[in-house]
Formats: structure tokens, C-alpha cells, sequence
């Protein structure tokens, strides 16, 4: 066939192939360790939460894919300083309102995982911006120079490392 294996087949959430865990593919590459830790802990938080709910055969509300996939554009293309939409109000919101709006939805899975520290992580993310804001900072300053990105990076990833 034309897919050699099931892991080059790309969804946002997946089990893993070969491993019992659940991949989450929705997130650009973060160049910070601290900020990927968060986000996974996020991931954490979330997954806990809708396990609750499924082990209480409670469900939750379902939109068409085409709804999401328009948020998913929304936040590809305009970052933490766009609007995605809330179906639930069928309105346009912040994205950073959205997610403190999702933070408060997981506070319990949040504490009972004690990931508080992580969630600091985000909330700064929310405020200062996320890696692609540094590298856009980085291209306009630079006057477009890609290699000034790209040094930003290497740089910045080292940096988290702890190098």
C-alpha cells in the first residue's frame, strides 16, 4: 500500500502503535523543555478529566469536524493572539480566554495531579508568548534574516536544555 506503517497515518490524538499511551500530534515542536512539560501536563489534566467523565457514562458535547478543524486553522495561523470559536456560546472568543476557560475546567484533575507548578507554565505562555511569537520576534527584528532564526533556535533550545 502507499502508507508503509501506522505511524505515518497523522491524527491530533492516537494510541500509539506500538506503545500503551496516547500520542498527542495537535502542538507545534516546542523549543523550550519547560513549555512541552507543561503542555503534556495540560495533556494530563485533560485526559484525567475526560476519563471521569467516561467512567461516569457521562458524555460530552460532540461538534462536526469541520467546526473543529476551523478552530484548528484559527490556532495554526493566529497563535495565542487570535479567536477560535466557542460552540457552546456560538461566539468568537480570545484564544487566551479559552484557555484560562479550560484551565478552570480541569482545576480539579489539575490539583488531584498536582501539576500547579506546569500550569504556571502556561499561564506565562498566555502572557509572554509561546515559541513561535519569540521566533516571529526574531524574524521581524532581523529584518526577515531566516538564519537569525535559526540561530534563535538552536540557541533557545539549548537554553532548555540546561546547555
Amino acid at each position: 500500500g502507499c502508507i508503509p506503517d501506522a505511524s505515518k497515518i497523522w491524527w491530533d490524538v492516537r494510541p500509539h502503535h506500538t506503545y500503551p499511551t496516547l500520542e498527542f500530534r495537535v502542538c507545534d515542536i516546542c523549543t523550550r523543555l519547560d513549555e512541552a512539560i507543561a503542555i503534556a501536563a495540560l495533556f494530563q489534566a485533560i485526559v484525567l478529566w475526560l476519563w471521569k467523565l467516561r467512567s461516569q457514562n457521562i458524555t460530552f458535547r460532540v461538534y462536526r469536524r469541520d467546526l473543529i478543524k476551523e478552530n484548528r486553522w484559527r490556532a495554526a495561523r493566529y497563535g495565542l493572539h487570535g479567536k477560535m470559536i466557542d460552540f457552546g456560546r456560538m461566539a468568537e472568543l480570545p484564544t487566551k480566554q479559552l484557555i484560562e476557560e479550560l484551565l478552570d475546567l480541569v482545576k480539579a484533575e489539575i490539583d488531584e495531579l498536582e501539576l500547579h507548578e506546569y500550569m504556571q507554565t502556561i499561564r506565562s505562555m498566555l502572557q509572554h508568548g509561546s515559541s513561535a511569537d519569540r521566533q516571529l520576534q526574531v524574524f521581524e527584528q532581523s529584518d526577515g534574516d531566516l538564519h537569525a532564526v535559526v540561530d534563535h533556535l538552536i540557541r533557545e533550545t539549548q537554553e532548555g536544555l540546561g546547555e
